[in-house]
């Protein structure tokens, strides 16, 4: 296991130099919104704070960051809760990020609104192609993105080809399922011409694959199998983890450790990962909270530090990335006030920091 992981870090070394550290951060898709809204953020002490110099003493060096191909296209719900990142959004966020200091992981949706295991919806520009043309549509489109992104000074260090495709994207086109033979070919046409766009014209960045099954090995292992049979030119394996659909963090360790064995030359990243501050504990859509600590501040701290110290533990784990941790209502009637999951880094009564956020400044010191 050990030669493994060492072979696995020197080929991410020689590969990828710039991502061949520990990477720490969120997906701060909203940080714009907040802003023009007036979020108030605060640290664990009360003082109001500029939430990007606190994640800085935190550790954190990479942001990440969605990209929707037409989100005026998106149903009206989904404005509501979020769905407004368009390339000019994008653009102006990862230049502020950069300005920060921070890195950029771009993630492509390509929909015109979310984008995940239950729903990949085709965009409305591409309605109505067949997989040959949507590969080049996908290429076109990826490189205008990456060249326009370049051309504002920007040029992010990791690149998510795909959200949370497991069961491929842009469907019905890209539909798959990792345990059934059919429409693979299809579906790895359209990730290696995102992927050769991402090489074109962003070279040194990291081309990220991300799927969501960390919890069921057989899956992720097939899923990955099917990409190296096919060829597809990508770099690290990204995963989802929310406990309280994804298992025990055991089961997420196993998971890894496996990955280590079976593809030694793809270091993972947790792109997702959350857990709330406050529920109730009522199971609200295929949520399991079994084997969960409460769904309270103390639990979520102390869901984050089990994770902390479980990825630790693996050598092939590059980076950790909390979903939407600016998520914070405080101080503004905010336009989507309606939309709270409570799995953010901020107490929305109050603004202020939660000890989760704390907890994570622990990954890979």
């Amino acid at each position: 296991m050990m030669k493994q992981v060492v072979l696995m870090m020197m080929a991410l070394a020689a590969v990828l130099p710039a991502l061949a550290q520990s990477w720490l951060g969120g997906d701060i898709s909203m940080m714009t919104s907040n802003a023009r809204n007036g979020v108030i953020y605060k640290d664990s002490c009360g003082v109001t704070v500029d939430p990007y110099d606190l994640f800085k003493q935190q550790g954190w060096n990479m942001m990440r960051v969605r990209l929707f191909v037409d989100p005026q296209n998106a149903p009206g719900r989904h404005h509501d809760e979020g769905v407004c990142q368009d390339l000019d959004y994008v653009v102006d966020l990862c230049r502020t990020i950069r300005s920060r200091g921070f890195e950029v992981m771009l993630d492509f949706h390509y929909s015109d609104t979310w984008a995940d295991p239950a729903k990949q919806f085709m965009p409305k520009r591409w309605e109505g192609v067949d997989g040959k043309a949507l590969a080049d549509s996908i290429y076109r489109y990826t490189r205008y993105c990456l060249m326009t992104l370049k051309a504002a000074g920007v040029v992010p260090a990791a690149i998510q080809v795909g959200n949370e495709i497991t069961f491929g994207m842009d469907w019905p086109v890209g539909r798959v399922d990792p345990m059934q033979d059919d429409n693979w070919d299809v579906f790895t046409r359209l990730l290696k011409a995102g992927c050769k766009a991402c090489r074109e014209v962003c070279p040194a960045a990291g081309i990220i694959i991300h799927t969501e099954k960390a919890g069921v090995w057989e899956m992720t292992r097939n899923y990955y199998n099917r990409l190296g049979r096919a060829g597809v030119d990508y770099d690290i394996i990204g995963l989802s983890y929310y406990p309280m659909w994804h298992g025990t963090i055991p089961n997420l360790g196993a998971t890894l450790d496996s990955l280590a064995v079976r593809f030694p030359d793809k270091p993972v990243m947790i792109v997702e990962a959350a857990y709330y501050y406050l529920h109730d504990g009522v199971n609200r859509g295929e949520e399991d909270f079994s084997h969960c600590p409460p769904g309270t501040i103390e639990g979520q701290r102390e869901f984050t530090a089990q994770l902390v110290r479980e990825l630790n533990r693996h050598g092939n784990v590059t980076g950790l990335f909390w979903w939407y941790p600016e998520e914070n209502r405080y101080g503004t009637r905010y336009e989507n006030s309606e939309w709270g999951l409570n799995r953010g880094l901020f107490d929305s009564a109050n603004g202020q920091a939660l000890p989760a956020l704390y907890e994570m400044s622990l990954f890979k010191r």
